[in-house]
C-alpha cells in the first residue's frame, strides 16, 4: 500500500491517493509517514548490484519502483585541478540530477493511479517530469517561464507533454500552476485554503512533493557507497528550491540513523546574487556584483524556496553555510570546467565557483575532502 503523508509540525495524517494535498492545511510541506531504512552492515560497492541505478537503495525508499530508466550511480571522479571530487549529476537520461526525483515522483503517481501530472519548472525539472511521465504513460502539463530555454522546452514537447508558458516571474509560474492544480481556484493565496488537488492533474512538484526528495536523497547513498561507506568533510551544492541540498541532508541523516556511516559532511550552499533568500536569512557573504548572478544561473532563480526553513535547519545542523555569487566568478568557473572536459550548463558552475570562494575566505581548509555535484548538462543550453 502507498505510504500516507504526515505533517511534521501539526502531525496531521493524510491518506494516500490521487487527491491527496500538496501541502498541509497549516502551510507546512508534507512528508511520508514511513521512514524506512535497512538493517545490518552494507555491502561494499563491488558487491552491490547497481544495475537498477538509484533503486539499488530501495530499502530506503517509501515508494515502489514503477517508472525507471535505470538512472543513477553517476560517476564520482577526481578533479585534481579543483582539489575535489566531482559527482557527474549531468550524466542522466534528461541531462540533470532532477531525474533522481522524477523516477520516484512518477513511481508514486503510478502507485496512486494518477492519470495526469502537473508541474512548474524553469526547465530541468519540467523536462525530467515530462520524460518520466511519458515512460509511465501518464499525461503531463508543465508550467514554464515564457523565456524558458528552447532546448528544455523541446524536451518537454517531444515527450508529448503540454508546456504552458507563463509571463512574469518564477513565482508567477508557480501561482498559475497551483491554480490549475486546484481546478482554477487561487490555491496559492493563503495557507488557510484546503490544498487538496481538485483539478485534473496531480501536483508532481519538485519543490513540495516528498516523493521528489525521496529520489534526490539517493545522491548521498551513492556517494557514500562510492567512497567505501565514508562521508567527505564537505559537499558544496547549488540552492534554488534546495532539492539536491535537502536530498543530501536527508540521505546522510538516514545513513547515520541506520548506522551505516558515522558523521555528517558540512553542507555548503551556493546561490546567485539577486535571488539569494537563504543567504539573506543567514546574513551571509555575497559578491559585489549584486543582481547579475541570476542572469547566468537561471536554474536557481528562486526568490521563495518552498522548504526554506528546512534548508536553514540543514545548514545549522551540519555547520554549513550559504553564499551568493555574481556573474563573474560563475562565468570564470564555467570556462574552467569546459576547458577541463566537464561540459555543463551555466547554473552548474555556481557550486564549483563557490568552492573556490569558500577556500579563499578560509571557510574550508586547504586539505579538506570535498565533493561537488555537477548538476546539469551543457547540451541543454544549445
Amino acid at each position: 500500500m502507498p505510504s500516507d503523508l504526515i505533517c511534521p509540525d501539526c502531525e496531521t495524517v493524510y491518506e494516500a491517493g490521487p487527491s491527496e494535498p500538496w501541502r498541509c492545511r497549516c502551510g507546512r510541506a508534507l512528508e511520508f509517514a514511513e521512514r524506512p531504512h535497512p538493517q545490518g552492515d552494507p555491502l561494499p560497492l563491488h558487491s552491490l548490484d547497481t544495475s537498477d541505478g538509484l533503486w539499488t537503495f530501495f530499502e530506503f525508499l517509501p515508494i515502489e519502483k514503477r517508472v525507471t530508466l535505470h538512472e543513477g550511480f553517476t560517476p564520482l571522479v577526481d578533479a585534481p585541478d579543483w582539489d575535489a571530487q566531482f559527482k557527474l549529476e549531468y550524466v542522466f537520461p534528461t541531462g540533470s540530477f532532477k531525474d533522481r526525483g522524477a523516477t520516484t515522483t512518477l513511481s508514486r503517481a503510478a502507485e496512486l493511479g494518477v492519470e495526469k501530472v502537473v508541474e512548474d519548472s524553469s526547465g530541468n525539472a519540467g523536462a525530467a517530469i515530462a520524460t518520466y511521465a511519458a515512460r509511465a504513460g501518464i499525461d503531463a502539463e508543465i508550467y514554464v517561464p515564457a523565456d524558458v530555454k528552447q532546448s528544455k522546452l523541446m524536451t518537454i514537447q517531444r515527450a508529448d507533454a503540454r508546456p504552458v508558458r507563463v509571463e512574469g516571474s518564477r513565482e508567477d509560474v508557480t501561482r498559475a500552476c497551483l491554480e490549475a492544480v486546484a481546478g482554477g481556484d487561487d490555491a496559492a493565496g493563503s495557507a488557510g485554503n484546503d490544498p487538496f488537488q481538485t483539478g485534473p492533474g496531480w501536483y508532481a512538484s519538485h519543490a513540495w512533493n516528498p516523493a521528489f526528495y525521496a529520489g534526490t536523497m539517493t545522491f548521498a547513498f551513492e556517494l557514500a557507497a562510492q567512497r567505501g561507506w565514508t562521508v567527505p568533510d564537505a559537499v558544496v551544492l547549488p540552492i534554488g528550491h534546495g532539492t539536491l541540498f535537502l536530498g543530501a541532508y536527508r540521505g546522510f541523516s538516514l545513513l547515520n540513523e541506520a548506522g551505516i556511516v558515522d558523521g555528517m559532511p558540512r553542507l555548503l550552499g551556493a546561490q546567485a546574487t539577486g535571488y539569494a533568500p537563504i543567504v539573506d536569512a543567514l546574513g551571509g557573504w555575497r559578491s559585489e556584483d549584486d543582481g547579475e548572478g541570476a542572469d547566468i544561473a537561471d536554474g536557481i532563480r528562486i526568490a521563495e524556496p518552498a522548504r526554506a526553513d528546512e534548508i536553514l535547519t540543514a545548514i545549522d545542523e551540519t555547520d554549513g553555510d550559504a553564499i551568493a555569487l555574481g556573474a563573474d566568478p560563475v562565468e570564470t568557473a564555467l570556462d574552467r570546467l569546459h576547458r577541463g572536459g566537464f561540459y555543463v550548463e551555466p547554473t552548474c558552475a555556481v557550486a564549483p565557483a563557490a568552492l573556490e570562494t569558500y577556500r579563499e575566505r578560509g571557510a574550508l581548509d586547504a586539505d579538506a575532502d570535498v565533493v561537488v555535484p555537477l548538476t546539469g548538462s551543457g547540451l541543454k543550453t544549445l
